[in-house]
């Protein structure tokens, strides 16, 4: 647990005291046109909106755009706010901008788990706490679901398809699906790993090169659903949806066509409207002085075509 009090008192900080009472929240996000940070997006004002609170959000023009994103960070804390909910483009680009945020007495929030706690904690920065999916945990799931569709004795080659470099959210989704894969079904043998940047084309062409290579391919895991439908794109092109099997994360609005369409065959859900509008709660919490974990986890569930057109799964009510 974590407690953290704002103001003077509790700071040493006159802009601290002068910031507490601006009932507003600075939100830095990666990029709003990925339809996953646009439904977190959503979270976020629905959440503010439920409690009475006052959102300035920004964003960048693409989850690659690291340098950029570190001047919009700094170019917000020039805007009085009581916390600071940001969503790194990776785990090191925003710490001097996060570190000024400390020095200022505002609370930052790791948004959707985008920041390595030992990184952090080694550059003395502080963060009130950390929110999203457990994403070793994502990944392993999306491994179970994979046996569960080919069996236990399953043999062949599988590609997986991680973020941009350095990510660690990409990576650790990787990492969890590779260890459960191993542990369920050792013949499913990863012949290669390769980062997609999180963009669709640049996944697209390391299906087709690993196709090549490896005809025979069985099945992609990729980190999000952007490069998944990159995959899928690529797998139909070469007439070979009915031998590989496609799987990504995050749920959104584009898998979930697709799923429904017949062409993605599933996306570990997520659910980021939900993590949105619980960052929102629980930094009003921490605003207030009350405790909270350090890391919130939200759940997640393997959305497929079956699974859409039940629709009894509760959860389905945060899929956006």
């Amino acid at each position: 647990m974590r407690k953290i009090l704002m103001g003077a008192a509790a700071l040493g900080l006159v802009a601290g005291a002068a910031w507490a009472e601006t009932n507003t929240f600075g939100v830095l996000m990666k990029t709003l046109a990925n339809p996953f940070w646009g439904a977190m997006e959503q979270g976020i004002r629905d959440g503010a909106a439920e409690a009475g609170i006052e959102v300035f959000v920004q964003a960048v023009e693409s989850d690659q755009a690291a340098e950029p994103q570190l001047n919009a960070c700094n170019a917000m804390l020039e805007t009085p706010m009581d916390a600071f909910i940001t969503a790194a483009i990776n785990s090191t680009i925003l710490l001097p901008c996060l570190a000024r945020a400390n020095e200022m007495g505002i609370p930052v929030v790791d948004l959707d788990g985008n920041l390595d706690p030992a990184v952090t904690a080694e550059a003395g920065v502080e963060i009130a706490f950390s929110i999203g999916s457990d994403n070793v945990a994502a990944g392993a799931q999306a491994a179970e679901w994979l046996v569960g569709q080919l069996g236990e004795d399953a043999t062949g080659p599988v590609l997986v398809i991680e973020g941009l470099a350095g990510n660690i959210t990409g990576q650790r989704r990787a990492q969890g699906f590779a260890d459960r894969l191993a542990e369920l079904a050792p013949g499913l043998e990863i012949v290669a790993r390769l980062p997609g940047d999180w963009d669709r084309g640049r996944a697209a062409n390391i299906t087709n090169d690993t196709l090549t290579a490896h005809p025979d391919l069985v099945a992609i895991f990729a980190a999000n659903d952007g490069m998944a439908l990159g995959a899928v794109e690529t797998v139909f092109a070469a007439g070979k949806q009915d031998q590989v099997t496609v799987i990504g994360v995050d749920g959104n609005s584009d898998a979930v066509r697709s799923i429904r369409d017949g062409r993605l065959d599933a996306s570990v859900a997520q659910l980021p409207y939900l993590v949105g509008k619980q960052a929102v709660e629980n930094a009003a919490r921490v605003v207030a002085g009350e405790e909270v974990e350090d890391f919130i986890y939200v759940p997640t569930l393997v959305l497929t075509r079956e699974v859409l057109e039940a629709g009894t799964e509760p959860l389905l009510e945060f899929v956006r």
